[in-house]
């Protein structure tokens, strides 16, 4: 009896998890249509050197917010399962080890503002909101976490509706505020919401769990979270450093049509980490109950469902960011960046499911270690590429650079943790045909409208094939999603 209740407590989670995932992915689509379709209201009022401004000030705070939050949202995961009667009281003591750095790095700041101010080049007071903001954002991370592992969808899914629809909305009415710095305006309205929200969730995280320091806490978030702070580091070099090094070695002009291309595909990755942020909570259970094989069956259905996305969005680049620019057809050769990225991509879908082991098993040194090495390969690569074949050759340099870290995080789960959760030869080998396949899309990439058609009849075979092949795979997972939303929810 034991065991079939399990066995239903075990199918209820998987459901869950189904569930979650697509209304992640859902809610993920939407907001992000939300932005894009937004964007023609920020460019319309604001110049493009504000516009600019507006945006680099983001890219400062994503990288001093690696610093004053300790990357301690890293541990969270694993958290839920060492401290699960008392996860709230964890939560607490955590928002009250990152709150406690970002306020002294805050004093720092207000003591040394001037300097600041000359370094990232912005106002003072614009230095003082930038270090205020990170004391108390970090709560709203912390609260979706929280819902998140506890398949809280529906909450999870507001907050980030609610701080999508404010930020729009402060946005366009600061904007007008600031009239003669519209870029403050801009600036202001993107932090105004989650700055709110993160006070609203701080004391609420606080009320929950009733503790602000707790030794043990304190130690064991920052044994997780310090060595990701390199690793945080180097994903965001991987992100940028082509984009410098283009402008540096090319031109503006060049890296524009990289930015462009780069962005539409890079959209894929809301479908995978959508899948991703279900998919955690329910594999940390399962790896700790030790369900090895049923993770491994779960993950090559979840696996196939990221290809067949990427091989979507290779598929449908030309005519997508003909319609993102329909006036601006010098933009349309963008086109030959998005099959590499998108690969990338997937790699990096690939790979972080040997980061989820490696987080589970505390083992964060070593996605520090593969996340830099990757970085310096990045470079490296780069450096020689761009100035023999131009700015697409940064794409798949960046592809290149996601396999080796892909390898680099299999090398450490199989052979340094000793642990064996997934089929390894499907990852290579799915990895090795959406490559082969995806590169093949480019032929195809014309004007002509018979080469045009002809490109979606041969994704559609192939995937049709494909599809054929594994439809046990797929029928099985359909019926799992129709279970999930017919079957009342426990």
């Amino acid at each position: 009896m034991s065991q079939v209740n399990e066995g239903e407590k075990n199918n209820t989670a998987g459901m869950k998890a189904v569930k979650s995932g697509i209304w992640y992915t859902i809610a993920s689509i939407s907001i992000r249509a939300v932005a894009i379709i937004t964007t023609p209201i920020y460019t319309g009022m604001l110049s493009t050197g504000d516009y600019g401004i507006a945006n680099t000030f983001n890219t400062w705070i994503e990288l001093i917010n690696i610093i004053t939050c300790l990357c301690v949202v890293y541990s969270i995961g694993r958290a839920k399962i060492d401290f699960k009667e008392k996860f709230d009281e964890y939560l607490s003591a955590l928002q009250g080890l990152s709150s406690s750095f970002a306020f002294i790095v805050l004093i720092f700041a207000v003591i040394f503002r001037e300097q600041l101010s000359y370094l990232i080049e912005y106002e003072v007071p614009l230095v003082i909101v930038l270090f205020s903001y990170l004391c108390v954002s970090p709560s709203v991370e912390y609260t979706l976490q929280k819902t998140r592992y506890e398949y809280r969808y529906k909450e999870n899914i507001l907050i980030s509706v609610i701080t999508c629809i404010g930020t729009v909305i402060c946005s366009v009415t600061l904007i007008l505020f600031f009239n003669d710095k519209r870029y403050v305006g801009k600036i202001l309205g993107t932090l105004l919401p989650t700055f709110l929200m993160g006070i609203f969730f701080y004391i609420r995280i606080l009320k929950a769990g009733k503790k602000f320091y707790v030794k043990e806490y304190w130690e064991y978030a920052l044994k997780i979270g310090l060595p990701m702070i390199p690793h945080a580091f180097a994903l965001v070099v991987l992100a940028q450093v082509d984009r410098l090094m283009i402008k540096d070695i090319c031109s503006d002009s060049d890296v524009g049509l990289y930015t462009f291309g780069y962005s539409f595909a890079t959209l894929l990755s809301i479908f995978t980490n959508a899948i991703g942020q279900a998919w955690l909570p329910w594999f940390n259970e399962q790896l700790d109950m030790g369900n090895r094989e049923r993770i491994r069956s779960i993950n090559k259905k979840i696996i196939m469902l990221g290809g067949f996305f990427t091989i979507g969005f290779i598929t449908v680049a030309p005519e997508a960011l003909m319609l993102l620019s329909p006036s601006s057809p010098p933009y349309w050769i963008a086109r030959y960046v998005v099959p590499p990225v998108a690969l990338g991509t997937f790699a990096q879908y690939l790979y972080t499911n040997y980061v989820n082991v490696e987080l589970f098993y505390k083992k964060t040194p070593i996605i520090a270690v593969s996340s830099c090495f990757a970085a310096v390969i990045n470079y490296l690569l780069n450096l020689i590429a761009i100035p023999r074949f131009g700015y697409t050759a940064a794409a798949y340099t960046t592809f290149i650079s996601y396999v080796i870290l892909m390898t680099f995080h299999f090398v450490a789960v199989r052979f340094i943790i000793k642990e064996r959760v997934y089929d390894s030869v499907f990852y290579y080998l799915i990895l090795i045909i959406i490559t082969v396949f995806g590169l093949s899309l480019i032929c195809f990439y014309s004007d002509d409208i018979r080469i045009r058609i002809f490109r979606y009849l041969y994704t559609l075979i192939v995937l049709g094939v494909f599809a054929f092949i594994k439809k046990d795979d797929i029928m099985l997972l359909v019926d799992y999603v129709k279970k999930r939303f017919l079957k009342k929810e426990r």
